[in-house]
């Protein structure tokens, strides 16, 4: 029989071949097992009530299927068949494929987990999150450092701020022959040393739909964090504010430092974010939320409109993700456009070159080029 009708007999499932003419042999007969028990699960009885048969599960699915089917079937077995329990679980959760959406998850239930369990919680996701910064640390350092290179020359640097190795190519055409030097007429230098040349605020939204964005936000808080020319801010809130700055050296400390799950309230984050503000011509407000405003909207507008007026730029990211097209209050982005406040969503691997935007004050631009 055609392999084309065996897999339309999978996808559709056995209520589509009531008389059973679709053939299954072998890992066919695997496959419709896995995908019964998990989509039609009312009649196959689901993946049963006890951790061994979850844990069979999670086996059969990686054997007849790749990793990035695992992880779909994996986040759909926790959202249709209430399996958050599987995570509760050390012996379970040891045995879950790995990905950004389980770290989503964990830390949904960090406060009602075992204390045997979290611990394990918390090297399943240092291990995730190591991924991710060995990932995503070179493309976002060196967006930085060469954004920072071409907005921040300073021309009149004094004697601790020149950049020498630039000054001596900028000044290879004074070379003079018979003295065997050459002669500085252009001076390069990138302002003063040791001190931060830009200040980011990453202001997060930890209601529970944006936790893929709180643990990419997490990631590139303390990327930044670790470039001496950046000074970082990472604030977090749902209706109140919590304020993680202090933990950007370890990003798990700091996603288990945010309470995924609660209400929310921009316009109190955002009129914090201004308290944190010294030098506004500097700074970089980096809001992402799906802008569901549970506060006082006008009062967001007028915040975010007044961090605008005094020289910050301000960004609204509606998601850090991987994923297409988010939900979000499409009222409240229309206004912020509106507002001349750059306002999109954005995936992990672009977030480098909108930061390399922002940093030479050009953030419109990036929207812009993504059509």
């Amino acid at each position: 029989m055609d392999e084309h009708i065996r897999k339309w007999r999978l996808i559709l499932g056995k209520d589509a071949d009531p008389e059973e003419q679709v053939e299954l042999a072998g890992d066919g007969l695997g496959m419709d097992a896995v995908l019964e028990a998990l989509y039609n699960s009312e009649r196959a009885g689901g993946l049963g009530a006890s951790a061994p048969n979850i844990n069979k599960w999670l086996g059969d699915i990686r054997t007849y299927f790749p990793t990035s089917v695992v992880q779909v079937m994996q986040r759909d077995a926790l959202d249709r068949l209430g399996l958050e329990r599987m995570l509760l679980e050390p012996e379970l959760l040891e045995s879950l494929e790995m990905d950004v959406h389980l770290v989503g998850t964990i830390l949904t239930l960090n406060k009602i987990m075992p204390q045997k369990t979290r611990e394990t919680a918390q090297q399943v996701v240092r291990k995730i999150v190591e991924e991710l910064e060995e990932r995503l640390r070179n493309p976002m350092q060196a967006a930085i450092k060469g954004a920072l290179q071409r907005a921040l020359r300073n021309r009149r640097p004094k004697w601790s701020e020149i950049d020498w190795h630039r000054t001596i190519r900028a000044n290879l055409k004074n070379y003079q022959q018979e003295f065997n030097t050459i002669i500085p007429e252009t001076l390069i230098g990138y302002g003063k040393k040791g001190h931060a040349l830009k200040h980011v605020i990453l202001l997060i939204d930890q209601s529970g739909s944006m936790a893929t964005s709180v643990v990419y936000a997490s990631v590139f808080g303390a990327i930044l964090a670790s470039l001496r020319s950046i000074k970082t801010h990472f604030v977090a809130f749902d209706t109140s504010i919590a304020n993680l700055t202090e933990h950007l050296d370890d990003p798990v400390d700091l996603l288990f430092g945010t309470q995924l799950g609660g209400g929310t309230d921009i316009a109190k984050a955002v009129t914090y974010a201004e308290t944190l503000i010294e030098r506004p011509k500097d700074t970089i407000v980096v809001l992402i939320t799906d802008l569901y405003e549970g506060g006082n909207v006008s009062q967001l507008y007028q915040r975010a409109n007044a961090i605008k007026a005094s020289g910050a730029q301000l960004i609204c990211l509606l998601a850090l993700s991987d994923e297409g097209k988010p939900s979000y209050d499409s009222g409240v982005a229309t206004n912020f456009v509106e507002l001349n406040i750059p306002t999109f969503a954005c995936t992990p691997d672009e977030f480098p070159e909108l930061m390399s935007a922002a940093v030479k004050g050009d953030a419109a631009s990036f929207r812009a080029n993504r059509g």
